[in-house]
């Protein structure tokens, strides 16, 4: 189904620039054929020699061949990379034997096209679930194509090749300055459905030329993920195939960062999780049907632990979502969610916000209450709701959208 660009979306793509030690390609390989779209659906990226990676992957028991392969490269290559395949249309998850002889065949297709070792290349796939392709190396026979077509990064194109129900394509840039030196982040993520992280989300993927150890990348990587991709939610569902990963050329001038006492690294710290968080708010902004930007912020909980269940509660909740799609001050929704999650929650020091307009305080309505001032606040396309849960120091944000009829039809039509 064609779908309307999201109201949020940007009205063009960013200027993203070149990352030095890194190349790309597009093609098409007809996953949307089907579906009459002429439309590229499969991107391989390269980078030079001594490039470092790391990455985090869904947690799903259910994970996709492709994710199983990428943990396992990242252990017997050493943290290096040396190329990346991903194609959407097809997930490659629940596909048993044939989806490992398919990634067989492609990175078969990489190391001879390539002169690479296998365990310096990396997939991912996005798509439908459990629908084994017709041929092993459906994907790898597009590999020898792509590699003839290698230059620069055209990185709208790059972007668009991954999309599945994206309505816009997406991509981010941070600099920073490291020993004098500029260092680029460039970054693009596809996701739009089956967003609830549980590590990371959908997939995304970050290049920079800084140079920095596998381990500290690997840290880095983790700490930025927290407070961005594994802080959004559009529907409660974990997808079998989420991959953060992100690729250090080390092609700056700044000297490589090995030791994780270095003051650097709170430089680079930033920037990852800068562009991290843009990204993923990128996603939820794009979420299936969505028309609002939700961002439940909760304090005074025993622990960020404690705060982070209780935002998640909220923000996953139908009910609250429902309601703010129809501009429903629904107070009581988020005192539901928030006792549903089962975290301490003190009746007499909760409150609620629906921008600055407070609702309900010390186990009630608030005095002040006016339907009006909130119902508006919930008419705006971007709502923030705070909630306080008693007199800990824990706290948490989440965001989210609203859950509106479109969600329906777009996941009812998904596979037609």
């Amino acid at each position: 189904m064609k779908l309307a660009p999201s109201s949020f979306a940007p009205s063009c793509f960013p200027d993203l620039p070149i990352v030095n030690g890194v190349s790309a390609a597009t093609c098409s390989r007809g996953f949307y054929a089907g579906r009459d779209l002429e439309r590229d659906d499969v991107f391989l990226f390269t980078f030079d020699h001594g490039t470092r990676c790391a990455g985090v992957f869904t947690r799903s028991t259910t994970a996709s061949a492709d994710v199983r392969w990428c943990r396992e490269a990242l252990v017997s290559g050493g943290g290096y990379a040396r190329a990346l395949v991903v194609n959407s249309g097809n997930s490659n998850a629940f596909t048993g034997p044939k989806g490992v002889l398919k990634n067989q065949a492609t990175l078969e297709a990489m190391t001879r096209a390539l002169k690479v070792p296998k365990e310096h290349c990396f997939l991912a796939a996005t798509g439908v679930i459990g629908e084994p392709l017709p041929d092993p190396n459906y994907v790898g026979s597009a590999v020898p194509g792509m590699v003839e077509q290698l230059a620069s990064p055209n990185w709208q194109a790059c972007a668009r090749a991954f999309m599945t129900t994206d309505t816009y394509a997406k991509g981010a840039v941070r600099t920073c300055e490291i020993d004098g030196v500029t260092i680029t982040l460039t970054g693009i993520a596809k996701g739009s459905g089956m967003i609830a992280p549980n590590m990371a989300t959908m997939l995304a993927y970050i290049f920079t030329d800084a140079g920095i150890a596998p381990d500290l990348l690997d840290q880095s990587l983790r700490t930025a993920t927290q407070p961005s991709f594994n802080a959004i939610t559009v529907d409660s569902d974990t997808s079998t195939s989420d991959t953060l990963m992100v690729f250090a050329t080390g092609a700056s001038d700044a000297a490589m960062m090995t030791d994780s006492t270095d003051p650097r690294l709170v430089t680079f710290q930033k920037a990852l999780s800068d562009i991290c968080l843009d990204l993923a708010l990128q996603v939820v902004k794009d979420g299936e049907g969505a028309s609002k930007f939700i961002t439940i912020s909760v304090a005074g909980a025993v622990s960020d632990a404690s705060a982070r269940i209780i935002a998640a509660d909220i923000a996953n909740s139908p009910l609250v979502k429902t309601a703010l799609a129809a501009n429903d001050a629904n107070w009581g929704r988020i005192v539901m969610a928030a006792g549903k999650s089962g975290e301490p929650v003190d009746l007499a020091a909760l409150a609620i916000w629906f921008g600055s307009v407070k609702v309900a305080e010390q186990g009630g309505r608030s005095p002040s209450y006016d339907e009006a001032a909130a119902s508006a606040v919930c008419a705006r396309p971007e709502i923030d709701i705070r909630v306080k849960v008693g007199h800990g120091a824990g706290q948490a944000r989440v965001y989210t959208c609203d859950l509106t009829h479109a969600y329906i039809d777009i996941n009812g039509a998904y596979r037609t």
